[in-house]
C-alpha cells in the first residue's frame, strides 16, 4: 500500500537532511508518520513546500521518501488548476491514497484537482477551517484595533482586517478542496458539522491524532510545578485570545499577586530596538498597551520559541494551562497539556467542547468573559484537591484519545476502506 501525504511543513528528519532547524509546529505528524512508516505493507511518501525549490526535489529518509515542491501561491490560479509538479510526483509514486493534511493552503486544492485528473483516491484531514475561522476573527476587538495598522501591517497587509481577508480568500480554496473529495478525516463534532455543510456527500471518517513522543513520557505533579503560574502556548494573532487573558490578570492578581503568565513563542509586543518597532503589528501594540494599562509588565513573560522538550518542561512547571481561543477545532497544545495532566481551563468553542468535560476533568468558560476566566483560575489556585482531580481524570481520558496503537490502526483501516471502495 503506497500512501502519499501532503503536509504544510517539513518533518524533522528531512529538515535535518536539508540543514534546517526542525519546525516546532505540526508535532502530531511526527509520531504518526514514524509509526506508519514502520508498517511492513506500507510505503510512505511525504510532500512539503519549500522556498527556493524550482520544481520538486526528492530526499530518501530511513523509511520515508520526501518530496520538496515549489510553493503554490493563492494567486497561482493556473497552477492550482493544473500542477505539473504534482502530476509528475503522482506518476512517479503511483499512490493508492493521497492524504492531504489541512485545507488552508493553496496547494491542498491544487492536489485535489491533480488527483481528480489522475483518478487517484484522496482524503483530507481537517486541522482548522479558515472559511469558518474567518467569521470569528474580529471577536470583540475594538474598532481601532481591527482596522488600525502599523508600518509592518501596511507592507504585509496583515492587520486584523487583513487577516480576515486572507482567511476568507484561503477559505474559498478550502471550500473547493472539501467539495472536491469523497473522504474526510476529522475528530470533533465541530469539524464534522462544518465539513458536512460544505460537502454533505463526503464520507466522514473519525480518527484521533497521535501527539509528540515527549508528552507520553511525563506526568504533571502539583508539588513540582511553579505555584500561581499560568501558561498559554500561542498568542501571535487575535484568534488565540491573549487579549482576554491579559484582561483577566488584574482580577486574578487581586487575590494572587504572585501570579505569572508565561506565553510561548515570539514576543509580539517587543519594541526594544528600531527593528522591533518596525516589525510590531497593530495587535501586538494593543497587547503592549494592555500590559502597561494593567501594570502587569512583571507578571507577563514571553518564553520565546520552545523545542519539544522545552515545551514539555514548560507545561510541567505550570500550575494551569489556558486555551483562550475565540475559535478552535482541537487545540494540540490543550491535548498535550491534558495528557501530561496539567489542570486546564479552555474557552467553550469549536471542537474543544468534545475534549474537556466541564468540572470533571477541566473547566470550560465563555471565551469573551475574562472575569469568568479569572474566577476559574482562582478556584484551581485555591483548591489543590480540585487541581489534582482534574489532572488525574484528564490524563486518563487523554491517554485513551491519543493512544498510539489505536490511532495508527485506525488510520490504516481508513486507508484500506478507501482503497477497497469501488
Amino acid at each position: 500500500m503506497k500512501i502519499l501525504w501532503l503536509v504544510n511543513i517539513p518533518l524533522p528528519e528531512v529538515s535535518i537532511m536539508l540543514g534546517d532547524k526542525p519546525s516546532p509546529f505540526g508535532g502530531w505528524l511526527i509520531k504518526a508518520a514514524e509509526e506508519l512508516s514502520k508498517q511492513k505493507d506500507i510505503e510512505l511518501f511525504i510532500l512539503f513546500p519549500r522556498k527556493g525549490v524550482t520544481d520538486f526535489t526528492r530526499y530518501a529518509g530511513e523509511n520515508i521518501t520526501y518530496y520538496a515542491f515549489k510553493p503554490v501561491q493563492d494567486s497561482d490560479k493556473k497552477i492550482i488548476r493544473y500542477n505539473l509538479n504534482f502530476r509528475k510526483i503522482i506518476e512517479e509514486v503511483n499512490p493508492d491514497v493521497v492524504h492531504i493534511y489541512g485545507t488552508e493552503m493553496a496547494h491542498s486544492l491544487s492536489m485535489v484537482n491533480t488527483c481528480k485528473e489522475k483518478h487517484v483516491k484522496t482524503v483530507i484531514s481537517i486541522q482548522g477551517l479558515v472559511s469558518i475561522i474567518s467569521k470569528h476573527t474580529f471577536s470583540t476587538l475594538p474598532f481601532k484595533i481591527v482596522y488600525g495598522f502599523t508600518l509592518r501591517n501596511i507592507l504585509r497587509l496583515d492587520n486584523v482586517k487583513g487577516l480576515k481577508r486572507l482567511f476568507e480568500k484561503r477559505g474559498d480554496n478550502e471550500i473547493k478542496a472539501i467539495k472536491g473529495v469523497k473522504h474526510i478525516i476529522g475528530r470533533t463534532t465541530w469539524d464534522r458539522a462544518s465539513t458536512a455543510q460544505i460537502n454533505p456527500d463526503a464520507k466522514y471518517h473519525f480518527c484521533n491524532e497521535v501527539l509528540r513522543e515527549e508528552f507520553y513520557k511525563h506526568k504533571w505533579d502539583i508539588n513540582r510545578c511553579q505555584e500561581f503560574s499560568l501558561f498559554i502556548s500561542q498568542a501571535h494573532y487575535p484568534i488565540k485570545g491573549l487579549h482576554y487573558v491579559l484582561s483577566a490578570m488584574p482580577e486574578i492578581l487581586k487575590k494572587y499577586p504572585k501570579t505569572k503568565l508565561y506565553i510561548s513563542g515570539k514576543d509580539i509586543t517587543k519594541t526594544n530596538t528600531l527593528f522591533d518597532k518596525l516589525l510590531i503589528t497593530n495587535y501586538g501594540r494593543y497587547l503592549k498597551k494592555l500590559i502597561k494599562k494593567f501594570d502587569i509588565e512583571k507578571n507577563v513573560i514571553f518564553t520565546g520559541p520552545l523545542s519539544e522538550k522545552q515545551m514539555c518542561e514548560r507545561f510541567l512547571q505550570s500550575n494551569i494551562f489556558i486555551s483562550a481561543s475565540t475559535i478552535e477545532n482541537e487545540s494540540n497544545s490543550l491535548s498535550e497539556a491534558r495528557i501530561l495532566g496539567v489542570p486546564t481551563i479552555a474557552s467553550y468553542v469549536g471542537g474543544v467542547i468534545d475534549r474537556v468535560k466541564h468540572y470533571e476533568d477541566g473547566i470550560l468558560y465563555q471565551h469573551d468573559a475574562p472575569y469568568m476566566l479569572a474566577h476559574h483560575v482562582g478556584e484551581i489556585f485555591k483548591k489543590k484537591e480540585l487541581a489534582i482531580s482534574f489532572s488525574e481524570k484528564a490524563r486518563k481520558h487523554s491517554l485513551l484519545i491519543h493512544d498510539l496503537d489505536r490511532n495508527t490502526n485506525r488510520i490504516i483501516k481508513i486507508y484500506k476502506d478507501i482503497i477497497d471502495e469501488p
